[in-house]
């Protein structure tokens, strides 16, 4: 075991010792410098000066040269077991890099807003678990917008659209915007934008400008109104909640309204009339790798959206 220690000669070489100690070890295991070199696909004299400047650097003597073998002292075999071991966990440690780069592994951590988390992540969620059981997933639902650096969070799913460029995104699907009242609304069926924008209306807070709207009509023709607000909810699934009780119209994402569009609990307003339709990106930080999992996680999140 090294009994001295120089730090003139060992300090800021933390990286050459390193790989000092692995071809110290290649000489203890083959038994002879020509032998190590030969299996480390360099030369005998590069070995040999390397594990030379390791034993000056901790002025140890490490290895017993003779002219028919290499064999190590006493120290040098304490320290030969340490470097085996070190360089085990270190080739471990690659191993288990390189199998990252094929199947998926590990904890995947993102987050979504609430109603679209619920009708479309959640879902796609368990498909990602049934075939990566290697995966672990930690999914955060939250309107808030959270950063991705800052949350530990290597995955974000935005819905609308996107004000950060710092960030890398990824375009996976679209959605509509639709305007939707509880059966008893009392709406003409020929009612254009403006005819409506005085009714009850529940506005969503977390919207920049959640009153101000732009339709077009099936022939292309625009129409801007502003609604006046009587209720303002800070969640989508909250303003569901109250358009279903027949609280006033409410503006929602298709994803989020479906299933009460095809039960009768909600209706559509205006069919003739289109809102511009929103984007879901997958916002990640600006890494220059992606973790399998993301990457496999995203795929099914997108083959989802093409099909919705």
């Amino acid at each position: 075991m090294p009994t001295a220690y120089n730090p003139r000669v060992v300090a800021g070489h933390g990286i050459n010792n390193l790989k000092r100690l692995a071809y110290f070890a290649e000489v203890v295991e083959t038994g002879s410098f020509t032998a190590a070199a030969a299996r480390l696909g360099i030369t005998k004299a590069v070995v040999s000066s390397q594990v030379a400047r390791l034993e000056q650097a901790f002025e140890t003597t490490l290895l017993v040269r003779t002219t028919r073998s290499v064999r190590p002292t006493e120290e040098g075999r304490i320290f030969y077991e340490r470097c085996a071991r070190i360089l085990s966990e270190a080739q471990a440690a690659f191993d288990g890099l390189a199998a990252g780069d094929g199947a998926p592994t590990g904890l995947l951590r993102l987050t979504a807003p609430l109603d679209y988390g619920v009708a479309m992540v959640v879902p796609a969620i368990a498909v990602f678990r049934e075939r990566f059981p290697a995966c672990t997933v930690d999914l955060v639902l939250s309107d808030a917008t959270l950063d991705p650096v800052g949350s530990d969070i290597e995955l974000a799913i935005r819905v609308g659209w996107l004000t950060d460029s710092a960030l890398r995104a990824r375009r996976i699907g679209t959605f509509g915007q639709v305007l939707v009242a509880s059966p008893d609304h009392g709406v003409a069926p020929d009612a254009t934008p403006a005819d409506v924008a005085a009714l009850p209306f529940v506005a969503n807070g977390n919207l920049g400008d959640p009153l101000g709207w732009t339709f077009r009509s099936d022939s292309g023709a625009a129409q801007a109104v502003r609604f006046a607000t009587t209720l303002a909810i800070s969640a989508t699934i909250g303003v569901l909640q109250a358009a279903r009780d027949g609280a006033g119209l409410a503006i929602l994402p298709d994803f989020t309204v479906a299933d009460d569009l095809a039960s009768g609990r909600l209706v559509r307003l205006l069919p003739g009339w289109q809102l511009d339709r929103g984007g879901v990106h997958a916002v990640m930080p600006g890494t220059r790798f992606r973790p399998a999992r993301v990457t496999a996680f995203l795929d099914i999140l997108a083959e989802r959206e093409r099909r919705r």
